[in-house]
């Protein structure tokens, strides 16, 4: 398989690590200082995947963007604070092995900020097996639009129909099938029926799941025809 034949793209917190607690955290103690909380139900739905802007927004309605973008710094610095040791979630570094050995390029698709992104993708040891790193804040869209997705496959020089995409959360399958792309929901935090909903075409537990390797073989296989002229 050639490197232009087929692309790989993942969103990080909760698909490639799973971090939804460490978030939690960080915002019931950003929270806690204006006397205010949310439920995990709440973060999950409407929280969970979404930009920072939008955030700030849903949870300080009251309070100007001067605040919102401060307060965003404080929330992401507490959550920082808190990255300890971090495991890839299981089947990803066999995923991330299997596209290295047929020269599939890899891009990560976030929302968060590039130094959270860049510490986590650090401490999984994957930031030099990535060929692209999209984020959300610094394009004039982030998640839930398609935008980040969209400029991921170009940046890989990857097409939406030979592509996949790998998302934990409802703005992130949202985007990604706005995308055009197949999107693989990782079911860590959502129920299968809400992934599926906002757009997934399949949702697995993790990378190990034999409905992705399956899918996988049957791309190498359809990309060795076509190379064959079959």
């Amino acid at each position: 398989m050639s490197q232009a034949d087929f692309t790989l793209l993942f969103d990080l917190d909760g698909t490639l690590v799973d971090t939804d607690i460490l978030h939690f955290g960080a915002y019931q103690t950003l929270l806690a200082d204006h006397k205010r909380s949310i439920t995990m139900q709440i973060y999950k739905e409407r929280i969970m995947g979404a930009p920072n802007d939008a955030i700030m927004r849903e949870l300080f309605p009251d309070l100007s963007l001067d605040s919102h973008r401060r307060l965003a710094e404080r929330k992401e610095e507490l959550f920082r604070a808190a990255i300890g040791k971090l495991e890839p979630t299981p089947g990803a570094l066999a995923l991330f092995e299997w596209a290295e050995a047929r020269r599939v390029p890899i891009a990560i698709v976030t929302n968060a900020p590039r130094i959270n992104a860049e510490r986590m993708l650090t401490g999984l040891e994957l930031l030099g097996r990535i060929d692209a790193l999209v984020i959300g804040e610094e394009l004039p869209r982030g998640k839930p639009d398609p935008l980040p997705y969209l400029t991921g496959l170009q940046r890989l020089g990857g097409r939406a129909e030979r592509a996949l995409a790998f998302e934990d959360s409802l703005s992130g399958a949202r985007a990604a099938s706005a995308a055009g792309i197949h999107t693989f929901g990782i079911g860590t935090s959502l129920p299968a029926a809400s992934l599926l909903d906002a757009g997934a075409d399949e949702v697995i537990a993790d990378f190990t799941a034999a409905e992705l390797w399956r899918r996988l073989d049957a791309l190498e296989l359809g990309a060795e025809a076509e190379e064959s002229g079959a």
